[in-house]
């Protein structure tokens, strides 16, 4: 099939590669707008924009898809179908309406289960076991659309974001061009999404990410594990940010040796500092004060006084 991929960050590139390694024909990628990045702040391409201009593809950045440059060039360009990972905006019924074979989305969770911008964040924070990939038919309302096809994948205790994303970016890919190649065969039909067990995964801020100590150690870990490496979990001392790396807590029955603390209360001992909790403490593990680099906690400490520091 002919196609228009649309994507942005680095997790949609491996989809795109998928596509360009594929039987399809990637006409043109759709992506945002250049826009400031990095912690210089310059102005940079998409991830997606970058690979697609590697390989010599047509990379368009409307600033709006109901813009009628964009739709006219959509409609000259006139892809069968279009598939999308991580594009980062709605699709208005005017471009839905240019691919006979629709667009199709891979959406970084087992549909229904949560819908929306943060669907891997939000399953470590809420303890999820399983999360997956899944492919689906855009549709007006938001990722409830019919599904073509589904992916799992366990999480770690120990898995971020990050990683979690990583893994479902490769295996999500090769979801990606099953579906186009069924849709194409004619062997693959959508079915509608069950109407039990729907959840919502808004994107997460850097509000949301700020650590509320008086909370148990278990939500306090994922949480952390949640917002990395985006938006960055982060607590205050003394005024000031301090971002936090992903913890380390005893295993159930095994707390003895971890020191008893107050909530944001902080010990350091030999190589090791701690954090109290509402429950057991933890153990602090990258950090990176404001305006310095991220460093070990042992090094971040090793300069301050630890008595009497309350993280806040």
């Amino acid at each position: 099939m002919r196609l228009v991929f649309a994507g942005t960050p680095p997790t949609a590139v491996p989809s795109l590669d998928a596509l360009l390694a594929s039987s399809h024909s990637v006409a043109a990628v759709l992506t945002r707008p250049d826009a400031p990045a990095g912690r210089g702040r310059r102005v940079a391409a998409s991830p997606v924009a970058e690979r697609a201009r590697r390989e010599g593809v047509e990379v368009l950045q409307p600033r709006r898809l109901s813009d009628p440059d964009f739709l006219a060039r959509l409609t000259e360009i006139a892809p069968d179908c279009c598939p999308v990972v991580a594009y980062g905006n709605l699709i208005p019924d005017a471009a839905l309406r240019v691919p006979p074979r629709g667009w199709v989305n891979l959406h970084f969770s087992v549909l229904p289960a949560w819908r929306g911008a943060a669907p891997v964040q939000h399953a470590i924070l809420h303890g999820d076991e399983i999360t997956g990939a899944t492919t689906f038919a855009i549709v007006a309302e938001l990722d409830a659309g019919p599904v073509f096809g589904v992916v799992t994948e366990p999480i770690g205790e120990r898995d971020t974001a990050g990683d979690l994303l990583g893994r479902l970016a490769v295996s999500g890919a090769d979801l990606l061009v099953a579906t186009l190649d069924g849709i194409e065969s004619g062997e693959l039909e959508a079915r509608p999404q069950p109407q039990d067990g729907v959840s919502r995964a808004p994107k997460i801020d850097r509000s949301m990410a700020r650590v509320n100590w008086k909370q148990p150690a278990l939500a306090i870990d994922r949480q952390v594990r949640a917002c990395t490496p985006a938006p960055g979990a982060w607590t205050t001392l003394n005024g000031a940010t301090l971002k936090l790396g992903p913890v380390g807590r005893p295993a159930c029955g095994a707390e003895d040796g971890w020191p008893e603390l107050g909530p944001g209360e902080v010990l350091a001992r030999g190589t090791e500092v701690f954090a109290g909790t509402g429950t057991t403490s933890v153990r602090l593990g990258d950090v990176q004060p404001e305006g310095k680099r991220t460093m070990p906690a042992a090094d971040w400490a090793r300069g301050l006084r630890s008595a009497g520091l309350v993280l806040d």
